[in-house]
C-alpha cells in the first residue's frame, strides 16, 4: 500500500476550481461559505485540505506577516502580488481573492483596473477585493467591466481606520447602519459577487444579508451572514498581539511551534540530534580510499571513529 493511501482524506473533496456563481447558489441554498486568509503555498495547501471554499491573501499580512504593528497600509503591490502568487500554487479548489493594498486603486479607476489585472496576471488571483463605497463604486464598476469579479467590503474598513476613529465596530447608530444597508446595495448595483462585513451588530448585518441577492462574508458582524472569514494567524494561535473580541482561537500553534524550536535547539546543543537514524552512510572501502586520498592519518581516522 502507498504512503498516499495512509494518509487522511481531505475534509471535503476537491473536484475542480470553485466559479463564482457556485457560491451564490451555496446562499440560495443556505450553506454557510468559509473564507480564510493564507500567505505562502503551505497555507493555500492547508486550507484547500480543508475545504474551504475562499482564501483570501488579505492586507493584513502588513501585521502578520511583515511585522508592522497596527496598520494594512504599508503592504504594498509587490509584496501583496508575491505572497498570492505562492497561495495559488498551493490552493486548487478555493476561489483565491487578492486584497488591494493600500494605494492600489485609490488614485483612479485606470490604476483600479491596472492593478487588479496584475493580481489576476501576475499572481493567478481568481478575484480581487477592495474596501469602502463611495469612489470605490466606479472602482468596482470598472474592474468587473475589465472581466474581474470583485468583492466588496465594509463596515471596518482597516485601510481607513484612522478616518473611521480606529478599529471599532460601524453601524452602531440608525443613521451609521442606514448608511451601511445603503452602501451593500450600491456594491451589489455596481457587480460586487460578495460582500465582507467586518465588526458591524449582528442584527445589521443579517438585514443586509437578507436584502442583498450576493453572499455576505462576516468578521465580527455575527452568525447572519452566509459566511465568515477569520484570519490564519488569529485561529491558529499564532499572532501575540491584542486579537479583536470577534475571534475564536482554534489552536495555539505559537506556543506548539516555540516549544518544539526549543527541544530542537536543546537537542543540537546536547549533539542529541542528529542521531544516526537521520545521516547517510559511505560503503566501508569507498570511506578508507576517502580518507586515503585526503591523507587522512592514523590519529585523525581514531577520532573521526571514536
Amino acid at each position: 500500500m502507498s504512503i498516499r493511501q495512509h494518509q487522511p482524506a481531505p475534509a471535503v473533496p476537491a473536484p475542480g476550481k470553485l466559479t463564482v456563481p457556485e457560491l451564490g447558489e451555496m446562499k440560495r441554498r443556505g450553506d454557510a461559505i468559509v473564507m480564510v486568509t493564507a500567505y505562502d503555498a503551505t497555507g493555500g495547501r492547508l486550507a484547500d485540505a480543508a475545504g474551504v471554499e475562499l482564501i483570501l491573501v488579505g492586507d493584513t499580512a502588513a501585521m502578520v506577516v511583515l511585522g508592522h504593528e497596527s496598520s494594512t497600509v504599508p503592504v504594498t503591490m509587490d509584496e501583496m502580488l508575491f505572497m498570492t502568487r505562492a497561495v495559488t500554487r498551493g490552493a486548487r479548489r478555493p476561489l483565491v481573492v487578492g486584497d488591494m493594498p493600500f494605494g492600489s486603486y485609490q488614485v483612479s479607476d485606470e490604476d483600479a483596473v491596472r492593478n487588479a489585472i496584475r493580481f489576476v496576471k501576475e499572481a493567478g488571483a481568481d478575484v480581487i477585493k477592495l474596501e469602502g463605497a463611495g469612489p470605490s463604486l466606479s472602482r468596482v464598476q470598472s474592474i468587473v467591466g475589465a472581466g474581474i469579479p470583485v468583492m466588496g467590503h465594509i463596515g471596518l474598513t482597516p485601510q481607513s481606520a484612522t478616518k473611521l476613529g480606529g478599529f471599532k465596530a460601524q453601524g452602531r447608530s440608525a443613521a451609521q447602519a442606514v448608511t451601511l444597508w445603503e452602501e451593500a446595495r450600491a456594491l451589489e448595483a455596481v457587480g460586487c459577487f460578495a460582500l465582507v462585513l467586518e465588526a458591524v451588530p449582528a442584527a445589521v448585518a443579517e438585514a443586509i444579508t437578507r436584502e442583498l441577492s450576493i453572499p455576505t462574508i462576516g468578521i465580527g458582524a455575527g452568525a447572519g451572514c452566509d459566511g465568515q472569514v477569520l484570519v490564519w494567524h488569529d485561529l491558529l494561535g499564532l499572532f501575540e498581539g491584542r486579537t479583536p473580541r470577534f475571534v475564536k482561537q482554534y489552536a495555539n500553534l505559537g506556543e506548539e511551534i516555540t516549544d518544539a524550536l526549543g527541544r530542537y535547539a536543546a537537542d543540537v546543543r546536547s549533539r542529541a540530534f542528529p542521531a544516526e537514524e537521520h545521516t547517510y552512510g559511505i560503503p566501508d572501502e569507498e570511506l578508507e580510499a576517502f580518507r586515503a586520498a585526503i591523507g587522512m592519518t592514523e590519529t585523525e581516522r581514531a577520532t573521526s571513529e571514536g
